[in-house]
């Protein structure tokens, strides 16, 4: 193996931990985004981006199933990267665990059931979009 070889495949095995990188930094700093922009007393922010979060894992999930036209790079830099940074699981135990006994039960509730929604409905979205492509 020459040097030139050995330099492009080590930059090709570096590319997928850069895509991951990148798209993490965008998603943690949007996260702080939110949650500062945000009222406080109630963990608002983490609830929206896990939300908003899962809607886009459920498009993400869905769009590789049903439609596929998003390559492993952009899946990895927007799943791996940019979703698993900007959804948090590690914020929401922490505020829940914060929260008197009657806001944490909302809050776990409010998390699971806006989450889980949230995914079907971006399977809807994919789904309706795919069929209207489809003719």
């Amino acid at each position: 193996m020459s040097g030139s070889d050995a330099t492009e495949s080590l930059a090709e095995r570096l590319r997928p931990l850069a895509l991951v990188a990148v798209g993490g930094f965008a998603g943690a700093a949007l996260r702080y985004a939110v949650s500062v922009a945000l009222p406080g007393g109630f963990p608002w922010g983490t609830l929206a981006v896990n939300v908003a979060g899962s809607f886009a894992l459920g498009v993400l999930f869905y769009e590789a199933r049903l439609v596929g036209r998003l390559g492993p790079r952009m899946r990895l830099l927007l799943g791996t990267g940019f979703l698993s940074s900007f959804t948090t699981y590690s914020a929401f135990a922490v505020e829940t665990a914060a929260l008197s006994p009657g806001l944490a039960v909302a809050n776990v509730g409010a998390n699971y059931a806006l989450g889980f929604a949230a995914v079907l409905a971006g399977r809807a979205v994919v789904r309706t979009a795919s069929e209207e492509v489809a003719g």
